[in-house]
């Protein structure tokens, strides 16, 4: 039985401004973006492998070929919107300070599901 990506966005939504015993709002506000980013990378990712004819080569080099595909076949906006998160999703989970934080994961779990939503 294969994953249902679309688990990791409602952990994201879940997940979302809470704190727990170590570990602050901040951490869980990152690992939103980070989820966020995955549930909508992997439900297109296998979209465009389905309808699209994409081949993932399983390496990081998926994460700039999966927009090309995307933009190849006319979707402009999931291909920018799949650009974005993998950004926000790179500053949550490499960056030590980020502005704007609380306007960054609302945006997330909003791009991600237009994603998704672009993919049924």
């Amino acid at each position: 039985m294969s994953f249902n990506w679309q688990e990791f966005l409602s952990f994201a939504v879940d997940v979302r401004r809470k704190t727990g015993p170590g570990y602050s709002e901040e951490a869980a506000d990152r690992t939103a973006v980070s989820r966020a980013y995955y549930a909508a990378f992997c439900y297109a990712r296998n979209y465009a492998s389905n309808q699209q004819g994409f081949t993932s080569t399983g390496t990081a080099r998926d994460h700039q070929l999966l927009p090309r595909c995307f933009q190849q076949h006319g979707k402009y906006m999931a291909a920018r919107r799949l650009e974005r998160l993998r950004e926000w999703r790179n500053q949550c989970d490499y960056e030590n300070a980020i502005s704007n934080l609380n306007v960054i994961v609302t945006s997330a779990l909003e791009y991600a599901q237009r994603v998704i939503n672009e993919c049924r």
